[in-house]
């Protein structure tokens, strides 16, 4: 978790693999992740940490990355302020992470996990290119919403289209795209309608069909 990175947007690391650190789960029919607040670090003093309370403030009384992921969402709930802009990027396997694309924060809570307390940061998807886009509304409508592929299917389509742009080869700057895009009815959950393409390709895409 990283808060206001660079004084913009933050930034979340997800996973949904069997094996994953944190209960991160999709919510809606894929257009809000609950994603789980950080534990604390592994030190001398706290040699397992899933074993403690993920905590909001540091030893100093300062905030940590919880508390200020907490407490904006708190400051959009209570209507102080528009809701933060999250880019969050997906764990897919060892070395391959996939954009999630961009977040409000709507809403922040702790509950128990059945040993200790963990934070949980409702977060929705929205239909944006980037963060400029996100802030320039202050208010959450679901015009904005979008879905996200499930890490199943992206699993899946990874490994069909072998980790390549289906239009050119290209390895790099890959994107999850859907053959018939989701506001024209597309659907998110089969593999059939999705594709990998390289940057350029699905950008060239999005022009067409708009």
């Amino acid at each position: 978790m990283n808060f206001r990175l660079h004084g913009r947007h933050s930034v979340i690391l997800m996973s949904r693999n069997a094996n994953a650190p944190y209960a991160d789960r999709l919510e809606e029919e894929g257009t809000v992740l609950i994603y789980e607040g950080h534990d604390v670090p592994k030190t001398a003093d706290a040699p397992v940490p899933k074993i403690l309370d993920q905590p909001e403030f540091l030893p100093s009384g300062r905030p940590t990355e919880n508390g200020k992921f907490a407490a904006a969402a708190r400051a959009f709930k209570s209507g102080k302020k528009g809701p933060d802009i999250v880019k969050a990027y997906e764990k897919l396997r060892k070395g391959i992470w996939a954009d999630n694309g961009y977040f409000h924060l709507v809403d922040a809570w702790t509950e128990n996990d059945g040993r200790r307390d963990v934070f949980k940061f409702k977060l929705m998807a929205v239909d944006i290119e980037d963060s400029d886009q996100a802030a320039e509304g202050s208010s959450v409508d679901d015009s904005h919403r979008r879905r996200l592929i499930p890490s199943v299917i992206k699993q899946a389509v990874w490994k069909r289209d072998g980790g390549k742009c289906v239009e050119c080869g290209a390895t790099d700057e890959l994107h999850f795209d859907h053959i018939l895009p989701f506001s024209k009815g597309g659907t998110s959950l089969s593999a059939a309608n999705v594709q990998l393409l390289c940057a350029r390709h699905n950008l060239a895409k999005s022009a067409r069909i708009q």
